[in-house]
């Protein structure tokens, strides 16, 4: 059974002490795949670091982090763009707009969001959405970008199922992570509405650790517990679950 996690920051100083054997349980887990979001320039050489020792199971992708648009944020592009054009990512994310953290710098979150998407379509490639706060305003731009040429995965999906909808309609898939297994998590009781094929797994750990580990650190293993959610919500087996989900990542990052 091959899994795979769309979305985890392994790089995270959470994992300073135990990295590789964080890894090693996830691998031995069946996770064999791992999409590792950038959030800013600081973290490019530690996700090297991780694709060199890990060249057959991890894929980077590249992207500045709206929470981390700041009054630097057009040098942060400027990086963005030379790590496109200098070598292969599988995306540009994780790309969006925060609203929870800091509604000031909306404006520039807005014009960094939109000037990566349109770095997504030059170099053909997905884009993966962290909205935080900031449906309606991710919406916005997607709506003023929304083509053939725009896909990817709205990241961490946490939305209503009309939302869903919405987001289906620009092309891209559901992240589904730990959020599936929260009592008040909510998606769990639409999610059966959402055909499978829009659907990929994540865990976007170290953050949002599912049910029963809620509350500590998250890892890329836990995606199991995500796995056999979506298997009771669905009603299908963990393989037929773990094929799907992997071909529709497959499908997205063009691997």
């Amino acid at each position: 059974m091959i899994i795979t996690d769309t979305h985890t920051h392994l790089y995270s100083e959470a994992f300073d002490e135990d990295r590789n054997d964080m890894i090693k349980r996830a691998i031995d887990h069946g996770v064999s795949r791992f999409f590792i979001p950038s959030i800013d320039s600081t973290y490019t050489k530690a996700m090297l670091q991780l694709e060199k020792d890990y060249p057959n199971h991890v894929y980077l992708m590249m992207g500045l982090h709206p929470t981390h648009v700041k009054d630097d944020y057009e040098e942060e592009l400027k990086h963005v763009e030379d790590m496109l054009a200098s070598r292969k990512f599988y995306a540009v994310g994780e790309i969006g707009i925060d609203l929870y953290w800091d509604k000031s710098t909306l404006g520039i979150q807005q014009k960094a969001f939109k000037y990566q998407i349109q770095l997504a379509k030059k170099y053909k490639l997905p884009i993966v959405i962290h909205c935080r706060e900031a449906f309606n305003e991710i919406f916005e731009v997607l709506e003023s970008e929304k083509g053939d040429d725009l896909f990817g995965i709205f990241h961490c999906f946490t939305g209503t199922l009309e939302q869903a909808h919405q987001a289906l309609s620009y092309n891209m898939k559901l992240g589904i992570g730990g959020v599936a297994t929260f009592k008040n998590g909510k998606i769990d009781q639409f999610l059966n509405q959402i055909p499978l094929e829009h659907i990929v797994l994540e865990t976007d750990s170290p953050y949002l650790s599912p049910v029963p580990y809620r509350g500590k650190r998250n890892e890329s293993a836990y995606i199991v517990r995500v796995l056999e959610k979506l298997s009771d919500i669905y009603n299908v087996s963990l393989d037929e679950l773990a094929k799907i989900t992997t071909q529709n990542s497959k499908d997205v990052f063009k691997i």
